[in-house]
């Protein structure tokens, strides 16, 4: 049964939980979500180096988003005293992202990947295996709860990114659309973390068959809280 709680994520606020798979989550505003039990925290869809592969097609943009994005991997590890972090997939836009990382994010990495056990998945963009440091794989299970990349309709207790959730809300007469966490009794789906990403509501086609509305729960990402919000207020768009 997934449900929701209030817990203490680093000992100076409370935030909301997240109960799944008869395992208790901390969703943060980030987009990540950290695992106490496991001393885990898990982040899907990056896309590092996203800008970089948009310059070399010709389009010149700011070509910060892997910082960036790795800072904010390295404010909660921080925050939660996490000693394992694993990448759900699409952890970089495309594998040549791999080798064209700026050196202050690669640096940053390097020093990520020191201090926690760092696991990278595959996903779509990024299936091939490489060597920045800590350990590349398809996919793996924890407690009997698969992580992988790609959700998929016919497995159960399976925690996976790629679709980007978010969720559009009407709250006293105005519209709000955030990136958001979505699950129900048998799937969660974590939402993009990466800086440059973009969302996907998740009453769209690319959810149909899924989540079954009846058991499902939807946290959306605020500036600095996730707050639950009513299956009855979802509205497309």
């Amino acid at each position: 049964m997934t449900a929701q709680g209030v817990a203490k994520v680093d000992d100076r606020r409370e935030a909301v939980t997240l109960t799944f798979a008869d395992q208790l989550f901390v969703p943060l505003p980030s987009g990540a979500l950290y695992w106490p039990d496991e001393q885990t925290l898990l982040v899907a869809d990056l896309h590092l180096e996203k800008m970089s592969s948009f310059v070399a097609r010709g389009l010149f943009l700011p070509p910060y988003d892997s910082y960036a994005t790795l800072r904010l991997v390295g404010r909660d590890v921080e925050a939660t005293g996490a000693k394992r972090l694993i990448s759900l997939g699409d952890s970089f836009h495309r594998d040549t992202g791999t080798g064209t990382l700026p050196p202050d994010a690669r640096a940053l990495l390097d020093r990520l990947t020191k201090d926690v056990e760092w696991v990278w998945i595959a996903g779509n963009h990024d299936p091939a295996p490489h060597d920045l440091g800590g350990r590349c794989c398809g996919g793996l299970s924890i407690r009997d709860i698969t992580l992988t990349h790609e959700p998929a309709a016919v497995h159960d207790r399976v925690i996976a990114g790629h679709l980007h959730p978010a969720a559009r809300v009407y709250i006293n007469g105005r519209s709000t659309r955030r990136p958001c966490f979505a699950a129900d009794d048998r799937l969660l789906l974590m939402p993009a973390y990466g800086v440059s990403t973009g969302s996907i509501n998740i009453l769209s086609d690319p959810f149909t068959g899924l989540l079954n509305r009846a058991a499902l729960r939807v946290m959306m990402l605020g500036r600095d809280a996730v707050y639950p919000v009513s299956v009855r207020r979802l509205v497309r768009g």
